[in-house]
């Protein structure tokens, strides 16, 4: 692992391409001192996992509900067969409090996500000037990156 990573390369692939596929090795290490430089550069950073994701959009950017886990027997009455909808904030809102700084949401487990998951990272990329939106892919021997469009047509097109 080299001990200067400056981040630079990264950071112009990041504002050229807004949405990033990254490969990194398994010991770790590289997120970190990514993040480090990204937040130098003035970026708000918000890391987490891509597990358990279900619609990106709606998930990490909007209110919405979800039901709570069924606990056994319950009452039969309005609520009892499915439990009542409790709204819940978007997981990424704490990214949006600023509106003049640029963002960068750092999603780890990447591999878990569908084609049409990824296609919504890059759309949501699109439609919001300074969101930008890293997903780790899976291991590698050595860094590497690559735009988001570019892995999907590698990995799902063929």
């Amino acid at each position: 692992m080299p001990l200067l990573l400056s981040g630079k390369k990264f950071h112009n692939d990041l504002k050229t391409n807004k949405c990033l596929a990254i490969f990194a090795p398994l010991e770790g290490g590289y997120e970190t001192r990514l993040l480090r430089r990204m937040r130098a550069k003035g970026f708000k950073t918000f890391i987490t996992s891509a597990r358990g994701l279900g619609d990106p959009e709606v998930f990490l950017l909007k209110l919405h509900g979800v039901r709570p886990p069924h606990l056994g027997h319950q009452s039969v009455g309005r609520n009892g067969a499915l439990g009542e909808v409790q709204q819940v904030i978007p997981q990424a809102s704490e990214l949006f409090n600023e509106n003049d700084k640029n963002k960068l949401l750092w999603l780890l487990e990447g591999q878990v996500l569908s084609q049409s998951e990824l296609e919504s990272l890059i759309e949501i990329c699109t439609n919001d000037n300074k969101l930008t939106i890293v997903v780790e892919m899976g291991g590698s021997r050595k860094l590497e990156w690559k735009p988001l469009s570019n892995y999907i047509l590698d990995e799902f097109e063929s």
